[in-house]
């Protein structure tokens, strides 16, 4: 499909620089097959049945913003990709100025040693020394949010606590699942009380998710591939709430890609440890999951496209424009939307890639 399709105007004011207070306060639109409605993110439990489950990512965002210096040139490192015990693969700002071998001297006494290029443009950094990298990283390195905020304002010590979700665990995400910062403990316990249940899986956002979709044709992007895990018993619950008639409504497209990685033609939830590549476009068939929670999106951004895919493109182009005129506030700090559709589509675009 040409990638134009999915283009779309947004004021820059609509843009949120800072979540809700509290989160869960947040505005939440519903979109239901083509029913458009506007709620809150509180008013999720009456919008879901008991039984449903919902499916968080728990990844944990690292500092993984990382500023340094090339002897006189300054640099700036974003980690994207664990690729060892002290290796990462990561997005470097002044990339030109480095080659293989040079040292980048970071604050707080830590360095690295830039190694080869990827062919996606990122370089692999190895930190030196014998201290574990995630001690290294976390002396050195600050929140990397989003460019779209980052850019328009400093990040501050809120963003520490603002930036990941109530579910965080596991560490190695240099992006939060944005879908699940909306949750606070009075939402999940009205949740439960609902009867709605809660599984958790993991994948490792990388910083290729805020990556432009640069190919006019969604059909030459070369999709960037994140690390996750579905471990056997939480395949076998969900399968069994699946059984039972309850819905599997994803919380990020984080989790959705990741269950629909490991689901089968059957729409069976197989347990998975590996690189996912996944892109959904529209035209595809989502063999897992019942529905969606997410923010809204970049225009031309595969997560657009992958929401298009779950919607249909003109019912998500509506979804935007109303939510643009209504003043919802878009991207990682912003409102969210609940995307129930009513039928699934034929298999198009699926890319997988499996350890």
């Amino acid at each position: 499909m040409r990638v134009d399709l999915f283009d779309f105007d947004l004021p820059s004011d609509r843009i949120a620089l800072r979540p809700a207070r509290p989160r869960d306060s947040a505005r939440l639109l519903l979109v239901d097959g083509d029913h458009l409605a506007d709620r809150h993110v509180l008013d999720l439990p009456a919008l879901l049945q008991p039984g449903d489950v919902l499916l968080f990512n728990d990844t944990k965002v690292i500092p993984a913003q990382l500023e340094g210096r090339r002897g006189d040139a300054r640099v700036g490192v974003t980690l994207h990709k664990r690729d060892g015990p002290r290796s990462w693969w990561a997005f470097v700002r002044n990339a030109r100025r480095l080659r293989p071998g040079d040292r980048i001297d970071f604050s707080a006494g830590v360095s690295a040693t830039a190694g080869e290029r990827g062919d996606d443009g990122s370089v692999r950094i190895s930190f030196d020394g014998e201290e574990p990298a995630e001690l290294l990283i976390e002396r050195a390195g600050q929140m990397p949010l989003p460019p779209y905020i980052a850019s328009k304002r400093p990040i501050d010590a809120a963003d520490a606590e603002d930036y990941q979700t109530l579910f965080a665990r596991e560490e190695g995400a240099v992006a939060a699942p944005t879908a699940a910062l909306h949750f606070t403990p009075r939402l999940v316990e009205a949740l439960a009380a609902r009867g709605i249940k809660r599984e958790t899986v993991t994948l490792h956002v990388g910083a290729g998710t805020f990556l432009p979709v640069k190919a006019d044709d969604t059909d030459d992007h070369a999709m960037h591939s994140e690390w996750g895990r579905i471990d056997p018993a939480t395949a076998d619950r969900l399968n069994a709430a699946r059984s039972a008639g309850g819905r599997l409504i994803a919380v990020g497209t984080t989790s959705l890609r990741l269950v629909e990685s490991a689901a089968g033609d059957d729409g069976t939830i197989r347990s998975f440890e590996g690189d996912t590549a996944i892109f959904l476009t529209p035209g595809a068939r989502f063999r897992a999951v019942d529905g969606l929670m997410t923010n809204f999106h970049l225009p031309r951004s595969t997560l657009f496209m992958l929401v298009s895919a779950l919607m249909g493109l003109d019912v998500m182009r509506r979804a935007y424009a109303h939510a643009i005129a209504e003043g919802y506030r878009f991207y990682s700090y912003g409102d969210s939307s609940l995307l129930l559709p009513a039928r699934t589509s034929s298999v198009t675009d699926r890319r997988v890639t499996r350890a």
